[in-house]
């Protein structure tokens, strides 16, 4: 436990509490019951595996718990069909937005590949305005249903292919507009980043965002070239930095120059505990490197990834790691200062997220605590009290 007040959350305050998310896929987000609907206007309802909802969706959670990271990329295809139209993809969006804002998230992160979801003649320009469109949509619900979130995009290319110059030169071009930042995607193994070395180096030149997917299936070499030959600003996932810190028997902990060079230039990890499990790269909760990288004082984030596929959401993975490491308020506020600390928006703007949202969101839900404390020990009887 790293907090002296025993200020545990329950799931409800969980929930209020504000959260910031960096590392969410857009296409993994997806409702089970907006699928189908799409699906059915578009004659591909016969290719889905399940029709209704609650079969579908345990359909996406089997099919990508299966421990590796090739299979857990496959189940993307259904989404991805069903995401090609500009209203198909205002939906995805709107109600994106409107589900993170309900689990008490006040910023987030969405990232998306434009370049899959051309299929049915959209312009790349098109599916970026349509997917901002959305976002702005789903923000205005959630102030309607009195929460408050907001929500930036990042462009991710696909490692696989050849697009990631014309992907960042997209990001730049909307970078006013609801766009973020940037990203590659897609399976690590034998597609390192350095492939893209020109789309990186243009973004530098813009003096652009950028985080790269590295260190989840693949190891430290990924982290290393995503690093020192990329410069990304933030690591997705990251989780394999854990391979650089050795524990010896007696409990000492060292750390390797890659993990020293990533604690000591506070490079945010965007970890993402429960896709973890999934896809190999940790075996359960209480064995995830979150814990010793947090005691590390790393600049750890918790994230969701693909909340369909993970059947995920961010008060859920917080629960996984309040039961997995006894984890507080204190806690919470912590990992959630430093993924706004890491987000892509301008430092007055995370300053003012910080101190007029997160710090007080947790202070009332800190004295929420006090004051059950303070009633428990009123119940005492006088004679018991003395």
């Amino acid at each position: 436990m790293t907090s002296q007040t025993l200020n545990t959350p329950t799931a409800e305050q969980i929930r209020r509490a504000p959260k910031v998310l960096l590392h969410d896929h857009l296409d993994g987000g997806l409702r089970p019951g907006t699928i189908i609907d799409l699906a059915r206007a578009t004659g591909y309802e016969a290719s889905l595996p399940e029709t209704e909802p609650d079969k579908l969706g345990l359909w996406f959670r089997e099919a990508a718990d299966s421990g590796s990271l090739e299979r857990y990329l496959e189940t993307f295809a259904h989404t991805c069909a069903v995401m090609q139209t500009r209203e198909a993809l205002f939906r995805v969006a709107a109600e994106c937005a409107e589900d993170l804002a309900e689990d008490g998230v006040v910023y987030a992160e969405v990232r998306y590949a434009p370049e899959q979801h051309l299929e049915a003649g959209l312009t790349l320009e098109e599916v970026v305005e349509a997917v901002n469109e959305g976002f702005r949509e789903g923000e205005r619900i959630a102030r309607d249903n009195g929460h408050r979130i907001r929500v930036g995009a990042l462009l991710t290319a696909m490692r696989h292919a050849a697009r990631a110059l014309e992907i960042a030169e997209l990001a730049n071009r909307y970078r006013d507009t609801g766009v973020v930042g940037f990203d590659i995607a897609g399976a690590e193994a034998g597609f390192p980043p350095t492939r893209h070395l020109d789309a990186f180096e243009y973004l530098k030149r813009e003096n652009n965002h950028f985080t790269i997917h590295a260190g989840e299936a693949f190891g430290l070499p990924s982290i290393w070239q995503a690093l020192q030959w990329c410069g990304a600003d933030r690591l997705g996932h990251g989780v394999r930095i854990i391979d650089d810190i050795t524990v010896t028997e007696d409990g000492e902990v060292r750390l390797g120059r890659l993990a020293s060079y990533v604690r000591d230039k506070r490079i945010p990890l965007e970890l993402c505990p429960t896709s973890n499990l999934q896809t190999g790269a940790a075996d359960s909760y209480p064995e995830h490197p979150i814990g010793l990288l947090r005691r590390l004082h790393f600049r750890a984030t918790v994230n969701t990834d693909n909340r369909l596929m993970s059947g995920t959401s961010m008060s859920m993975e917080f629960e996984h790691l309040i039961d997995a490491f006894g984890y507080t308020l204190d806690d919470m506020q912590w990992f959630t200062v430093n993924g706004m600390k890491s987000a892509f928006i301008p430092f007055d703007e995370r300053l003012a997220m910080i101190n007029d949202v997160i710090k007080p969101g947790y202070a009332e839900l800190k004295s929420e605590w006090l004051f059950r404390q303070t009633a428990a020990t009123s119940e005492t009887s006088p004679e018991e009290s003395w």
